[in-house]
């Protein structure tokens, strides 16, 4: 990039007679920052703030949304085994429904026991459920709708 100097050639004696000696002077004294640069010297900073508030409201949403996701994964397990259990025990369906119910209680799910559905019969158990959580983050609010369900068959 060139910069613009008011002086940049003076011009000195003469050596020869009928030629010029030109100069070129260095300016030490130039310690001017060009105008786009003035402009630019806080754009780092205000960057820096956007990001991490970004990645603040990343990790505060992660924080607020991923044990929802993970209780709703050992509930999904633990219906799997309640209902490979009840094939071989023989349980009855208010004994899987409250033996999930507990599941639910442990976990904080806020679902019903009248949210379990229940089939059992000698050769096959099903257990299902649907329930929904709030989320409420301060800048949105989501509902997240589970569905979990589990199927077993004796083996005989």
């Amino acid at each position: 990039m060139m910069r613009r100097r008011s002086q940049p050639w003076i011009l000195r004696g003469r050596n020869v007679p009928g030629e010029m000696n030109l100069v070129h002077l260095e300016s030490s004294g130039d310690c001017r920052i060009p105008a786009h640069n003035r402009s630019e010297r806080g754009e780092g900073k205000l960057k820096t703030i956007i990001y991490l508030v970004i990645f603040l409201l990343v990790i505060y949403s992660a924080v607020k949304i991923v044990p929802i996701y993970v209780s709703e994964y050992q509930l999904s397990d633990k219906m799997q085994e309640q209902a490979r259990f009840a094939v071989v025990n023989r349980y009855s369906e208010e004994q899987i429904r409250d033996n999930i119910f507990k599941v639910v209680q442990d976990l904080e799910i806020p679902a019903k026991r009248d949210a379990i559905k229940v089939s059992a019969s000698n050769a096959v158990v099903k257990v299902s459920m649907e329930y929904t959580v709030p989320v409420d983050l301060f800048f949105y609010h989501m509902d997240l709708h589970f569905s979990p369900s589990s199927e077993n068959k004796a083996l005989f």
